[in-house]
């Protein structure tokens, strides 16, 4: 008798954590943060890494993974139907060209061009000019990427012609070369040459001679998540992301 009266309380008893168990796989799953894909122009690298985890933290239901390349490169992607969820590009034109994949964009910085050359500068190159010299190695951007294209620009306005040793797929690329000792100088944007101010030099450009990057942001419109990247792109315009932006040498849009 006693038996029989046991077996429906121990039932109980086992049922009880394995319900809470249950219901606690269930809170879990339910706190999972949503995960977006944010594709970005190379030169935002360090200041997005920067950028994203101060969104998470503001934002814990959220984590932003960042795909980083050449903007001419990311526009492929999202051409080839790459799963992502916002972009953001470093001109406006590779932007403008994907109009029917995006939403509205929004300018979030600006930026401009330098000449990156060796440590301590060993060629003495002091201006755009120099970068014709047939005793140096330049390295620029293809044309078709965003720097490349804006670098042709500011040599053309000046009439320097330079045949470069090679023309890169992204900004970082053309950083690297220079850092590296493979090339005498390139032309980047003033952020990218910060990031390795301890292995590159800079000649300054002229603000008369220079050229001016834009950087908008757009959500993609086959984002999985539309309500998390929409409110990304928005918080890359508030104060604190602008503050970031302008301490990793970005000028405001």
């Amino acid at each position: 008798m006693h038996t029989r009266r046991f077996l429906p309380l121990l039932a109980g008893a086992l049922l009880v954590p394995l319900l809470a168990a249950c219901d606690s796989e269930k809170k879990s799953d339910a706190e999972e943060p949503t995960t977006i894909t944010v594709l970005a122009a190379a030169s935002l690298t360090d200041v997005f890494k920067q950028a994203g985890a101060a969104y998470e933290k503001e934002h814990p239901d959220t984590k932003v993974t960042f795909s980083f390349a050449g903007s001419q490169e990311l526009a492929a992607q999202v051409r080839q139907g790459a799963p992502a969820d916002a972009l953001v590009t470093a001109d406006t034109k590779t932007m403008d060209d994907l109009k029917k994949d995006t939403g509205a964009p929004t300018v979030i910085a600006k930026n401009r061009l330098t000449i990156a050359t060796a440590k301590d500068n060993p060629k003495h190159i002091k201006s755009l000019s120099d970068l014709s010299r047939d005793d140096l190695k330049v390295v620029l951007a293809a044309p078709e990427v965003p720097v490349g294209r804006y670098s042709k620009k500011v040599l053309d306005q000046q009439h320097v012609t330079v045949k470069p040793v090679s023309q890169e797929p992204s900004v970082r690329a053309v950083l690297s070369k220079v850092s590296l000792g493979e090339a005498d100088a390139g032309i980047v944007y003033v952020t990218d040459a910060t990031t390795a101010k301890n292995k590159v030099a800079t000649t300054t450009i002229p603000d008369d001679q220079n050229a001016v990057a834009s950087y908008p942001a757009a959500t993609l419109k086959s984002s999985k998540h539309t309500a998390q990247a929409a409110d990304f792109v928005k918080w890359l315009s508030t104060d604190g992301a602008r503050k970031l932006l302008r301490e990793a040498g970005f000028q405001q849009p």
